[in-house]
């Protein structure tokens, strides 16, 4: 495949409105093309993408001593083991057992995007299941859970502490934030509705995400959203805004060195990226296998556990996949429903194009 070319037909149909497709390969960049963006450096922000980063700077403290993935959250952040909470272990929080998902009903944009405000209502939480029986994806808490711990052991934001220990290790300190600076701003391509709104609107009556996970309309994770200003700034770890090119590179250096730099020993990998929990989850309502912080198999990374990542709502993802040495990202502006196949085909062709 053409992969340019289908990508400039994909822009130019209005099939999709900007794409950006990186990835390396043992080390070395691949793959790099974008289209209806301003270039491979353009920022777009690509919500839960930004969940694999977090695992991977949780990695990155853990092989470094300052968190253990064993001990209760409590231990680097008290107030946490309030109401239940105590026993809820790093393992839980990166394998979305913690049992804390919810959002209350009535918070706002405002207030999604206030740290200490969020980091209370998070302490403030009681566990909707045992703690560790059972996963459910924490769509929006899994960021203050792990964010905050970050915090407490390393004593910067978590968004200086992936800049620190991800993103300036890799070259990459421009292309990958969980808040951006006000300078990088500019850099950002905007999102637009292609259907994914819809899906969410189109979902049950009392479908778990609609109803815990976020549970009013001005918390669901659309473009209204993401193009806000106080949005983009805000320090929220379980997304991202980022590049292409940024989330394929770190990925690839967890399979192994990019420029010299890895980011977590073989072992470290391995342990991150085994099953860890399978089944059906209890707030999206589909089956998936999970890892430590990362999804495994997902169609994206052509169904094999050995592939380990994090898609992001309408349509992104990025991904290690440890059978081929191959790392892949695709970050779009046009967020699209679940029966877009732009992902798939995408990743399918980079693929087929390795496997040649």
């Amino acid at each position: 495949m053409d992969l340019q070319g289908t990508l400039d037909r994909l822009v130019a149909t209005g099939a999709e409105s900007g794409l950006q497709v990186a990835a390396y390969r043992l080390g070395r960049p691949v793959v790099e093309a974008y289209a209806g963006v301003a270039g491979s450096g353009a920022l777009i922000h690509s919500f839960s993408v930004g969940k694999g980063c977090t695992a991977t700077l949780v990695h990155v403290l853990a092989e470094r001593g300052l968190i253990d993935h064993d001990a209760p959250i409590a231990r680097y952040w008290p107030e946490f083991g309030a109401h239940g909470k105590a026993g809820i272990t790093v393992r839980h929080a990166l394998t979305h057992t913690s049992a804390v998902p919810q959002l209350p009903r009535g918070l706002t944009r405002d207030e999604l995007c206030d740290w200490d405000t969020m980091c209370g209502v998070v302490a403030s939480a009681r566990p909707l299941w045992e703690p560790g029986t059972d996963s459910g994806y924490h769509g929006w808490t899994y960021g203050w859970i792990l964010g905050e711990t970050v915090r407490r052991v390393t004593g910067l934001t978590p968004g200086e502490a992936l800049r620190e220990y991800v993103a300036e290790p890799l070259g990459i300190a421009d292309e990958l934030y969980f808040g951006l600076p006000e300078t990088a701003l500019p850099r950002v391509e905007p999102l637009v509705e292609g259907g994914w709104e819809a899906n969410l609107a189109g979902l049950p009556h009392g479908a778990p995400f609609t109803r815990l996970v976020a549970p009013n309309r001005g918390l669901w994770t659309t473009a209204s959203l993401a193009d806000r200003r106080a949005y983009l700034l805000a320090d929220l770890p379980a997304c991202a805004t980022l590049t292409a090119r940024a989330a394929a590179r770190m990925y690839a250096a967890l399979l192994g060195e990019v420029d010299g730099v890895r980011l977590l020993s073989p072992a470290g990998v391995e342990a991150a990226a085994a099953v860890a929990v399978e089944g059906t989850d209890r707030m999206l309502l589909r089956r998936h296998a999970k890892g430590l912080g990362y999804f495994l198999g997902m169609p994206p990374m052509g169904g094999e556990v050995t592939a380990f990542g994090h898609h992001g709502s309408g349509g992104s993802v990025a991904f290690a996949d440890r059978a081929r040495g191959l790392s892949f990202a695709l970050t779009r502006t046009r967020l699209v429903g679940p029966d877009n196949d732009t992902t798939q085909l995408l990743a399918d062709a980079v693929r087929a194009g390795v496997g040649a």
